[in-house]
This record gives C-alpha cells, structure tokens and sequence, in this order.
C-alpha cells in the first residue's frame, strides 16, 4: 500500500467516525424531545402515585384517637375533588367510629395498571387489587383481597385520587 492509499483510508475511517457519531447525536436529541417517552413517564408517575394513595386510603391505625386523627389527615392528603370533600364532610363522624372500633388495616397494593390517561385533561383512570390486613382491636388479624377503580386527578401535588370504587370479587364477563 502506497501512503496516498493509507491518507485516503484514513480520511474513510475519520469520516465514517464522524457520521457515526453524528448520527447517534441525532437519535438521542429526537429521542429526548419525542412525545411518546413524555408520555411514558407522565403514565409512570400516575401510576406511581396512584398506588401509593391506594395504599394510604386502604390502611388506617385505629388504636387510638391521635392515631386515627392522623390517618385521616393522610386519608385528605391522598384525594381531592369528590372523594375529599366526602372525606372531609365525614371526617368528625369517621374519628368517632374508627376510634372506637380500634381496627387497625394496612393495605398494600398488589397489582395495578393505569386503563386511561389523559395528558391535557390531567384525568387517569387506574385499577388494583390491595390485600389488606386487618387488625381488630384485641382480635386476629386476617388479610382481605380486594379489587378498586380508581378515577386520578393532576394536582400541584401530583396525582391524587378523586373518585374510588370497590369492584366486587368475581364480577366481571
């Protein structure tokens, strides 16, 4: 190989690296701003928050009044809309019978999947399953499944839950 030929392979192998290069700038720029993965996280954090107020609506510390009084501020925390203003017109007649009845519950979401989100609307529709674990003051404890539909809502404070809905074990087609 003469050293024009070694010049000439050399500027080949430079412009080959460049293009490469270029082209994986490319891919990762249109890839940042594509809408598709904008979406995919806004479902994600919906998701994510969506669980994680189930979990808090389905689990209560009913052992003693501080302690209800507690939960069901983590209860207005967790929703907003129809679903707080019902938790909220409740709340003193809620205080009362969960103090007295002294159950503790703590749900855990199990399973969940969002079946409808809407960006610009700031709506999402969400359904899970929660085995709860109740604890009856003085009694055995017992783990219940149970199934929710749950109608989210964008707040300043990310996804809350603004309407929810017991779906009852083996309805369904």
């Amino acid at each position: 190989m003469n050293s024009r030929t070694k010049t000439l392979s050399g500027w080949a192998a430079l412009l080959a690296a460049v293009l490469v290069c270029a082209l994986g700038g490319w891919s990762y720029a249109s890839a940042r701003g594509d809408d598709t993965l904008a979406y995919a996280k806004a479902r994600d954090t919906a998701l994510q928050d969506g669980e994680r107020y189930l979990a808090r609506l389905t689990s209560m510390d009913g052992k003693d009044a501080a302690s209800v009084e507690s939960g069901l501020a983590g209860w207005l925390d967790a929703s907003t809309g129809p679903l707080r203003d019902q938790l909220r017109k409740s709340a003193e007649k809620d205080a009362a019978e969960l103090t007295e009845s002294g159950t503790t519950a703590r749900g855990k979401v199990t399973d969940a999947a969002l079946t409808a989100l809407d960006e610009r609307a700031g709506t999402a529709a969400l359904i899970a399953t929660v085995d709860v674990e109740v604890t009856p003051r003085g009694g055995t404890a017992g783990t219940e499944r149970k199934r929710f539909e749950a109608a989210l809502a964008r707040t300043g404070d990310g996804w809350k839950i603004k309407a929810l809905d017991a779906i009852p074990v083996g309805s369904g087609g």
